[in-house]
């Protein structure tokens, strides 16, 4: 860090840049210079701290006072009252109940995290190597072409039980061995950043956060398997991402730290950055294989494995960006330091992105074996608006959905997996009790839909067919068969598609069927939906005995669907209403009711239309 009185940290990973992180540091610049105190105090713009639903936040040491939801117009009282005063600003402190929690230690959302790959984020300046190596950086890498030989390695990575962060949870060991067996002239590690998971952000982070170690950790890798090339493929979607890692990349080929005879050995490695063009598919290893070559990224069939037949047909591994953030505290701290955490066969820490009707979203890391209630409402807060716990969302969309039933089940790959979700990369989405599941996982089969590359049937046919059972269903046109219909096709699509990403789309689906069934069977046989979310399985109704006649609802509706007069109160006509919801919005005294079914009056008409069609033919 810096020699100055005071070092002032600014989140500036893309969530709090994009609410104004920025902003403030050009303010505080702005406000130290017209007081004389920029030689006291050292700016630092850092990567992700964590905490979105605080954002922007900072951190001021050496005291390690926290602070939330700054605003520019803050800056001058904390420079005023913290900086030259003394006394920091309390209301900008996080409330616990009466309690003030002065220290970013002491913040509950942190309390049971352990930070392992993002041990940095948040703390130093992803664009200056000098602070990485202040922090240990590139100590792993010494030590490792100095010290040590490839297999060494390889035995230290095993050793530690690390698995493939970024879903299949592959023992990461075997990859490199396969590799490093190999007898090729050239062999390539290619970092896997191609993050498309609705609600996801923690390769992002990383790369935002801690861009050299990443480099690090492939560099540690390339010399155990023995390739001398490497490159990150990144989604186009993160420009600051992408900026980082190029920056790093220069930085460290500046230092002598990538390039020819690193460390005065023998070793050579050179890395660069390919972007991707926001298709899912790529994040699977033959599809993203094949777009680095400049072909369509489209899975290929295994075997032959990447490891034996990968970039442009040489022994190749795919890593994900978190499985490559661990590689350097590993080596740092030691196998049996990592393997100390964790379960039995899912060592080490996980970080998730923990989204959804929560108090404390953000960026997480804790330990494998956390169970979904620590992770929810310990770490996440619990949720919001007092609303009650539904279901969570492992896995992105071709995860799964838990229930309240599973909230002491821990979080690890086995466990997951027998449960009906997945790890994968870390997407965490909690639910409260206005969610329909079968809406869910309509929106996650729609997502795979469209991402689907089309390749193979059982994918871009079968996973077409599922979503358009699941609008059925929702649009009130459900019938008998369509569950069981559902389950045939998605356990037909698991077993039949080509790639992963095939094989566990039908996961949402199959999951909500397993615990919520109940919903699905009161869409198709009550047409009612509980939460009213369906919009076809409710409806809008007026409460004659509070309407108070103003005809202010019949005057906002769109349709003109609404009819009636002070006298005789005011009623709406199910057949003609689309349901926009303004009569609701604008009611004065609350007497337009949102409620759950399918009006009666709509009912007989679909069936009458339905008898008519069936006679016609």
């Amino acid at each position: 860090m810096s020699l100055k009185r005071i070092d002032l940290l600014i989140c500036c990973g893309s969530g709090c840049v994009s609410a104004g992180a920025l902003k403030i540091k050009e303010r505080f610049f702005q406000v130290l210079s017209e007081k004389g105190l920029s030689h006291e105090i050292n700016i630092i713009e850092t990567g992700c701290m964590g905490p979105c639903d605080y954002g922007p936040v900072m951190v001021i040491y050496p005291e390690g006072i926290f602070y939330k939801k700054v605003t520019p117009e803050d800056v001058d009282e904390i420079v005023s009252e913290h900086f030259e005063k003394g006394r920091p600003v309390k209301r900008l402190m996080l409330q616990d109940e009466e309690t003030t929690i002065a220290a970013h230690k002491d913040v509950p959302f942190y309390q049971k995290q352990v930070k392992v790959a993002l041990e940095n984020c948040g703390y130093i300046d992803p664009e200056s190597l000098d602070e990485y190596i202040a922090t240990g950086g590139y100590e792993a890498l010494g030590r490792v072409l100095t010290e040590m030989q490839p297999l060494d390695v390889i035995e230290i990575i095993k050793a530690s039980g690390l698995r493939g962060r970024g879903g299949g949870g592959f023992p990461t060991h075997i990859k490199w061995k396969m590799v490093h067996d190999a007898k090729a002239d050239q062999k390539y590690y290619i970092c896997n950043g191609d993050e498309g998971d609705p609600g996801a952000f923690m390769d992002r982070s990383l790369l935002e956060g801690d861009p050299h170690r990443i480099l690090e950790g492939m560099m540690i890798g390339a010399y155990a398997m023995g390739a001398s090339r490497g490159f990150l493929y990144i989604r186009a979607e993160y420009p600051l991402a992408i900026a980082r890692i190029k920056n790093a990349i220069k930085q460290a080929k500046e230092y002598g730290l990538m390039g020819e005879n690193i460390f005065g050995t023998s070793f050579c490695f050179d890395a660069e950055v390919r972007t991707g063009a926001g298709a899912f598919v790529c994040g699977e290893e033959m599809a993203l294989i094949h777009s680095i070559e400049g072909n369509r990224g489209n899975p290929t069939p295994k075997p032959p494995y990447p490891a034996v037949s990968g970039l442009w047909g040489k022994p190749t591994v795919v890593n994900n960006v978190e499985t490559l953030g661990n590689i350097p505290t590993i080596v740092r701290k030691g196998a049996e330091w990592f393997s100390s955490m964790g379960t039995a066969t899912s060592k080490g820490t996980k970080v998730f992105a923990l989204t959804g009707d929560i108090k404390n979203t953000g960026l997480v890391e804790v330990p494998m074996g956390i169970t979904l209630r620590d992770l929810i409402f310990d770490v996440g807060g619990g949720m919001v608006e007092g609303r009650k716990f539904k279901a969570v969302q492992l896995g992105g969309p071709s995860g799964g959905c838990l229930t309240t039933e599973h909230l002491d089940v821990p979080v690890d790959y086995e466990t997951l997996k027998e449960k009906g979700a997945m790890m994968g990369s870390g997407g965490v989405i909690v639910m409260n009790d206005q969610k329909c599941m079968v809406n869910v996982a309509k929106f996650f089969m729609d997502f795979c839909v469209e991402e689907s590359c089309g390749k193979c049937s059982p994918c871009r046919i079968g996973l077409k067919q599922m979503y358009e059972i699941l609008v059925r269903i929702t649009d009130g046109n459900g019938r008998e068969g369509d569950i069981e219909e559902l389950i045939r096709l998605g356990e037909s699509i698991g077993k039949l598609s080509l790639c992963g990403l095939g094989q566990t789309a039908p996961n949402p689906v199959l999951s909500t069927i397993r615990y919520f069934r109940n919903e699905y069977e009161a869409h198709i046989r009550d047409k009612a939906c509980a939460t009213k979310v369906c919009l076809p399985l409710m409806h809008f109704s007026i409460d004659k005995n509070k309407c108070i006649g103003c005809s202010l609802c019949a005057r906002k509706c769109p349709v003109n669907c609404i009819t009636g007069s002070r006298e005789e109160k005011y009623t709406i006509h199910q057949l003609d209403c689309i349901k926009c919801g303004n009569c609701q919005e604008v009611c004065p005294v609350k007497a337009v009711e949102r409620i759950p079914g399918m009006h009666p009056e709509v009912i007989a008409h679909k069936e009458a239309e339905k008898k008519r069609l069936e006679a016609e033919d």
